[in-house]
């Protein structure tokens, strides 16, 4: 069986035709994960992030966490029970670990997206942490979200982003916050003049020439690595396969692509990387030379090996927490347009300050400890 990865010439048809219906459902959803993800902001994030900051760090992270964990798991019910988009795991039996490292081809713009249908599954949804490109936190309402969760943006120029990476990781030292941080070594997502591009550079500097992923860049791993391997149970390295289109952020959202989205994932313990930057340049190099061998079998197999690690999501769980969310999302919608004139006051106050606070990067200090 010949799988397509995201074709880009766009002769292959589409998964699913764009019909009005899929359309309006998929308009109608994006303003709900938009309104709701307003509406936690105003009214529990800015608090848990805030302040119970000033008391305590962690419990402030935990309750983030929390509410962003259900605001979060509405993803991956409107792809897989919403767009039935069949999700398909394989390789290591994953553990519910705590704190980890993951890292992951980047495929396309959605990769980090269905990163949340396996935190979802493991129960750490809401923990799930993010380098990411800083022009994305000039994001409306989505770049406030990303400050609150504590997302790292980054420039992309190591000269630029070295130190700021390594005071943030800092931060991130504290083994009882739960953790999920993924880092796409990459640097930016797959197409083909990309491709081109990493493989004559490659063949300039004697590196093994990649088809399906691009050349690893060791910096902000090993960054990432040094500074939290004390605290880390584990790495996940998570290989992404699509069929049978890559997906663009509008193809999920109107349900036309991906048919399938499958993940393989191996858990390494952290005493298996090395410790030094050149060694462990070499293994990060030696893994994703096993990704574009998997993602070539995955091309003419059409699966990854060791299908079935994972169930599907309970429909009952996803169910509940969306009824939850809208429900909430509702009750501040009203709080906000039609109640007391002090309720408008406090969400523009609200907006104010999570537009200053994202453009200049700031948290609260703890004044008082528990």
């Amino acid at each position: 069986m010949n799988v397509q990865m995201g074709d880009d010439s766009g002769k292959q048809p589409r998964h699913r035709n764009l019909t009005p219906l899929r359309m309006m459902r998929g308009i109608f959803c994006l303003i709900v994960l938009v309104l709701s993800a307003f509406m936690v902001l105003v009214y529990f994030g800015f608090w848990t992030a805030t302040g119970l900051r000033i008391v305590s760090v962690h419990y402030s992270r935990v309750g983030t966490s929390f509410f962003f964990g259900c605001w979060l798991a509405l993803w991956p019910f409107w792809f897989e029970k919403i767009n039935k988009t069949k999700v398909v795991m394989s390789g290591d039996s994953v553990p519910p670990a705590k704190r980890v490292l993951v890292i992951a081809n980047h495929r396309t713009e959605v990769d980090w997206m269905y990163l949340w249908d396996l935190a979802l599954r493991k129960g750490c949804v809401g923990s799930i942490r993010y380098i990411l490109k800083s022009s994305l936190m000039k994001l409306p309402v989505f770049g406030w979200v990303f400050h609150i969760m504590e997302f790292i943006p980054v420039e992309r120029r190591w000269e630029a982003d070295a130190l700021k990476l390594r005071q943030i990781l800092c931060t991130y030292k504290d083994p009882e916050d739960p953790l999920w941080l993924v880092v796409f070594p990459e640097g930016t997502d797959f197409t083909e003049q990309k491709c081109i591009r990493s493989k004559k550079y490659a063949s300039e500097n004697g590196l093994p020439i990649l088809n399906n992923v691009l050349l690893p860049k060791r910096k902000g791993f090993y960054a990432c690595l040094e500074e939290l391997r004390g605290s880390l149970d584990a790495v996940y390295d998570i290989t992404i396969g699509y069929k049978h289109h890559c997906p663009s952020f509008l193809d999920n959202a109107f349900g036309v692509d991906p048919a399938e989205v499958h993940m393989h994932v191996r858990c390494i313990a952290i005493a298996d990387i090395p410790e030094s930057e050149n060694e462990a340049a070499s293994w990060l190099m030696d893994t994703f030379c096993d990704k574009d061998k998997l993602l070539s079998d995955f091309h003419s197999q059409g699966h990854f090996p060791r299908e079935g690690i994972e169930s599907e999501l309970s429909t009952v769980k996803c169910l509940a927490n969306f009824i939850f969310v809208l429900t909430s999302t509702a009750l501040c919608t009203y709080l906000t347009l039609f109640s007391s004139i002090w309720f408008k006051i406090y969400v523009s106050s609200v907006c104010a300050y999570l537009t200053t606070a994202t453009y200049f990067n700031f948290r609260p200090s703890p004044i008082v400890s528990l």
